[in-house]
């Protein structure tokens, strides 16, 4: 149910932009102990210049490969969070080249009255999830 928004600079083909969304599927898996098809993915693509992403005076060097993910989801403890974020880097480091450097992640949390999967319903309110 963690819904994942990635922000890109555009120019990945298909097949990589792919392996990368496996590789953060693999990740949300391994660290929020979610069900397989629980898999929700959103794609951003922009122009290069039409995103800044900095490293808040941290001395971390992007490059074009840059991933800003947004992860909204029920509460997580601390240390999935922090598993999380060692998993999604190893992850995309080893599938997609993508250094751990460039691998920004902001973590929202929302409550279960605050998730409808289709059918007008809230399925974690119903009971049905």
């Amino acid at each position: 149910m963690p819904l994942l928004r990635f922000d890109l600079i555009e120019g990945r083909t298909d097949d990589e932009m792919q392996t990368l969304l496996d590789a953060a599927h693999r990740a949300m898996l391994e660290a929020f102990k979610v069900p397989v098809r629980d898999r929700y993915q959103i794609v951003h693509e922009h122009k290069p210049g039409h995103m800044i992403v900095e490293d808040t005076g941290l001395g971390i060097p992007r490059t074009d490969k840059v991933v800003f993910l947004q992860v909204t989801s029920r509460p997580r403890k601390r240390e999935q969070k922090e598993a999380f974020y060692r998993i999604l880097c190893e992850e995309l480091e080893t599938s997609c080249g993508i250094a751990p450097s460039d691998v920004v992640v902001s973590i929202v949390e929302n409550s279960d009255e605050d998730w409808s999967f289709g059918l007008g319903r809230g399925q974690f309110l119903t009971g049905e999830l």
